[in-house]
């Protein structure tokens, strides 16, 4: 059976590169962009497979008519992909109130509100797969990326509490979390505009790496999304996938560093209990 696929964020990028991976395989795919003539070649190559349709993830009710429409079309859409979302670059007190909220709002809420919108279709339907590409951001932190890691770690939490909510009806969940990956996301950074104060800091270093190319980048999109299109066809795939050597290296770092201070503490965590009556 033909199945479908609904990717968000698929003018570029990891969405791009995953709306081709499954055209090739013959899969219905609902690709969304804001701007829909990125993809007018696919299209023509595609004419029969590829849905395009436009979408605003800041838009609430945009995201609502979208998934309906979407789910009208279809009837059945067996994979839901979160992809869509962008970069900002700054230290806490650089970043401006507007850029904060973008940020949430696209990469936070906008996914949570995507899920939200295709959770009633997806449970009517008897289940789905909804994949969330977050980052290794969504389990480390840089400096100067502290409001991206906060909707990174925010769209993981939550997903580790829907994905309990909804597993009886069939409803699974992935977290893809590719490290820094060759996909021009750098192309799309908010830089914040930089104080003086922070001239020199490690915020401010990552940000001139950024700016210079410096910045290491291991990552291959293609390998990237041969990875995560294997762990989609698993019947059961892993609730997290670490994608790239320096994912899987961080965020080991950062779990190990995490457990063995856990771990320091155990007897004061226990301590906090209340007394036996």
């Amino acid at each position: 059976m033909t199945k479908t696929w609904f990717i968000t964020g698929t003018s570029s990028g990891l969405g791009r590169v995953l709306a081709e991976r499954a055209l090739t395989r013959g899969t219905h795919v609902i690709a969304t962009a804001r701007n829909l003539s990125a993809l007018d070649d696919l299209k023509a190559r595609y004419p029969e497979q590829l849905h395009p349709l436009a979408l605003e993830l800041t838009d609430t009710a945009n995201i609502r008519q979208a998934v309906d429409a979407a789910f009208t079309q279809a009837r059945r859409i067996d994979v839901i992909v979160s992809n869509a979302g962008y970069g900002l670059v700054g230290a806490a007190e650089e970043l401006s109130d507007e850029q904060l909220a973008r940020q949430l709002a696209t990469n936070l809420t906008g996914s949570i509100q995507l899920i939200r919108a295709v959770l009633p279709h997806l449970r009517r339907q008897g289940g789905g797969r909804i994949v969330q590409i977050s980052s290794e951001g969504g389990q480390v932190a840089y400096p100067g990326f502290s409001l991206y890691h906060a909707s990174k770690w925010g769209i993981e939490g939550f997903i580790e509490a829907v994905a309990q909510e909804v597993a009886g009806f069939g409803i699974d969940f992935m977290l893809a979390e590719p490290g820094p990956t060759d996909t021009h996301f750098g192309a799309g950074i908010d830089y914040a505009q930089a104080r003086p104060d922070y001239a020199g800091t490690p915020a401010d270093n990552v940000r001139t790496a950024l700016r210079s190319g410096s910045f290491p980048v291991k990552g291959d999109p293609e390998r990237t999304v041969e990875v995560m299109m294997r762990a989609i066809d698993q019947p059961n795939p892993p609730f997290r996938l670490a994608l790239g050597s320096a994912a899987y290296d961080n965020i080991h770092a950062a779990l190990t560093k995490r457990l063995q201070e856990l771990n320091a503490y155990k007897a004061e965590a226990l301590f906090a209990d209340k007394c036996p009556s």
